[in-house]
């Protein structure tokens, strides 16, 4: 059962569902210095790395366009919404914070909070270009999931953490930390690097390590939007066509599923057994179900 079903489980009608947050917005941080030059990598500590003035116009350019589309889907009553930042500590993704915040006014904001689980994959203390393309080399074809950089961390260690940060932010939706009087369109907006953004997704709805493996990252200050459906299921299917959702790595199946979430209908996890691992190993049903063999 997906984390978003959990948060609503006994409810069935969107007017049971106020407590939860609107949106979940992910956002990869603007163009840095080490995407313009890879060389920087060996100079400059990762958490340090700063944005290029093309990184900042883009953190602006996206604070406008996150505002916009906010707005957009509240026309009735403009007014009638609130967001929350969530920020990962490394330099690149403050300063995108900063720019993003420029479109959002104080009384709009409910709080930002530095997450530390939020960080991105460590590669090691300084690292030349050279080594950096041998792990990019060497991953394809070890798993990127499982391969430990020399001096650094694993995907599967990223993923034990973004996890660790998703049930805490389950564990405040469900206590209603989000929520305000009167009730507000509450979004929480999460500013992080292009890996964890991908873990986070892998966690939310409960992607295999071999999904993973198909997706590509957002491109620089790109952002996804995990909108809440009548059904009480986050999806992404509200804001991004199948286009859009091919290009960021999702199967059919998986873009079917997100389809779903949105638009219904409710089904049994049990029917989705292309989605789900391992159903293909268990007997079919039949009314000799409980003889031993």
């Amino acid at each position: 059962m997906s984390l978003g079903k959990i948060l609503t489980s006994g409810t069935t009608h969107t007017t049971s569902n106020n407590h939860l947050p609107k949106r979940i917005i992910l956002v990869r941080h603007g163009e840095c210095l080490a995407n313009a030059d890879i060389n920087v990598y060996g100079t400059t500590p990762n958490h340090k790395i700063e944005l290029t003035q093309k990184g900042i116009e883009q953190a602006k350019q996206t604070g406008s366009l996150i505002k916009k589309l906010i707005i957009s889907e509240n026309a009735v009553e403009s007014n009638n919404w609130k967001v929350f930042f969530y920020v990962s500590p490394a330099e690149r993704t403050r300063r995108t914070l900063r720019e993003i915040g420029q479109s959002f006014p104080k009384r709009k904001v409910m709080g930002v909070k530095e997450e530390y689980r939020l960080r991105e994959l460590s590669f090691g203390n300084y690292h030349d270009p050279a080594s950096i393309a041998k792990v990019k080399e060497e991953r394809v074809t070890y798993g990127r999931f499982y391969y430990r950089v020399l001096g650094g961390g694993t995907i599967a260690e990223v993923y034990d953490r973004i996890s660790s940060f998703v049930e805490c932010l389950s564990r405040d939706i469900e206590m209603k930390k989000f929520c305000d009087d009167p009730p507000q369109d509450t979004n929480i907006i999460i500013v992080t690097h292009g890996l964890s953004s991908r873990i986070f997704l892998m966690k939310w709805f409960e992607w295999t390590v071999e999904q993973f493996e198909d997706l590509n990252r957002m491109k620089t200050c790109e952002f996804q939007v995990l909108q809440l459906g009548n059904g009480g299921e986050y999806s992404l299917a509200f804001h991004h066509d199948d286009k859009k959702l091919r290009e960021w790595g999702l199967s059919l199946d998986m873009i079917e599923d997100q389809k779903r979430r949105a638009y219904g209908p409710i089904v049994n996890s049990l029917e989705l057994c292309d989605l789900y691992p391992y159903m293909d190993c268990f007997a079919e049903d039949s009314d000799e179900e409980n003889t031993i063999m």
